[in-house]
């Protein structure tokens, strides 16, 4: 594989603040509703919008909801099938693909940042992204919403991350996929790349850090 990064481009900074879906991997969440609606075809944007978009998914991302709590809703839904937790489960977490060029981009700039990990995300999902996904293992810190209760949605996750790591905002860059995240980032002082494709993040995080 053509690397997409040369070392010899990557401009000195602290810290990266990297996000997982759609950066890192692409989520397709209609997979897991075609998995447990009973024909496969049936409720699926109900189904996706109860779990995968409402105020369920928010909860369980900042976890207040528990795992088997969550499988438990799932289980004893009348839109769902009959399955077993341990295939609600399997489901819920096999939405993630690999996304080209992530790993390379990953591995090359822990050469010469610090990259840590920033994410709205449920334990299962991080569970299941950390044995699939070697290189988001043995990172630095991992600041995961089911962990400190805050979305990136709002400059509260941010505010929680400059209290807890007692660092100033101008040693982090953020990098993703989301312009509200972006947005709540810059409302604490915290710059950030809008993440499209990792040659075009490359380009903009050279251009950043080439900046006075």
């Amino acid at each position: 594989m053509t690397n997409i990064i040369r070392t010899d481009e990557i401009k000195s900074m602290s810290i990266i603040l990297l996000d997982i879906g759609n950066v890192i991997a692409s989520v397709d969440f209609l997979r897991f509703c075609r998995g447990v609606v009973p024909d496969g075809v049936s409720d699926l944007q109900a189904v996706s919008r109860k779990y995968c978009e409402g105020e369920l998914k928010t909860k369980f991302d900042q976890g207040i909801i528990a795992p088997l709590d969550f499988l438990c809703m799932i289980d004893r839904d009348s839109l769902t099938g009959n399955m077993s937790h341990g295939k609600i489960r399997e489901l819920w977490q096999d939405v993630f693909s690999p996304l080209e060029g992530a790993e390379e981009a990953v591995e090359t700039l822990s050469r010469e940042y610090r990259i840590w990990i920033m994410s709205d995300t449920d334990p299962l999902h991080f569970a299941f992204l950390l044995n699939h996904y070697s290189f988001l293992r043995e990172r630095e810190r991992y600041y995961l919403s089911y962990q400190h209760g805050f979305l990136k949605s709002s400059p509260e996750a941010f505010e929680y991350l400059l209290h807890d790591s007692g660092l100033p905002a101008h040693e982090f860059v953020l990098i993703d996929d989301l312009p509200e995240n972006c947005n709540s980032a810059a409302a604490v002082g915290i710059k950030s790349i809008r993440f499209e494709t990792w040659p075009e993040t490359i380009t903009a995080l050279d251009a950043l850090q080439s900046k006075p």
